[in-house]
């Protein structure tokens, strides 16, 4: 899967990740990987002062490292799931 540094793509992580049981906030904080995510409370947070390209891919790496109940997602999101699922992370 190739991934975009486009603002339609991040829509469309953001889109899957409403499907989720996590909570997907923007803050401002000094994450050193750019995110935190904490699980007991189901809440990603991805720093908000990165560029469109930088809040790709920590989304990228936070859907890549939750459980997801795929048969929650809808159609098109599952596809996107299962594409990311499967790729590796290209930096």
């Amino acid at each position: 899967m190739q991934t975009k540094s486009t603002k339609h793509f991040l829509n469309k992580l953001e889109d899957l990740f409403s499907e989720t049981d996590y909570v997907l906030r923007y803050e401002k904080g000094q994450f050193q990987s750019g995110y935190c995510i904490l699980n007991e409370t189901k809440v990603a947070v991805v720093n908000k002062f990165y560029t469109t390209d930088g809040k790709i891919n920590c989304l990228l790496e936070i859907l890549k490292s939750i459980n997801i109940e795929v048969k929650n997602l809808s159609d098109k999101n599952r596809k996107l799931y299962q594409e990311i699922a499967q790729t590796q992370l290209e930096i």
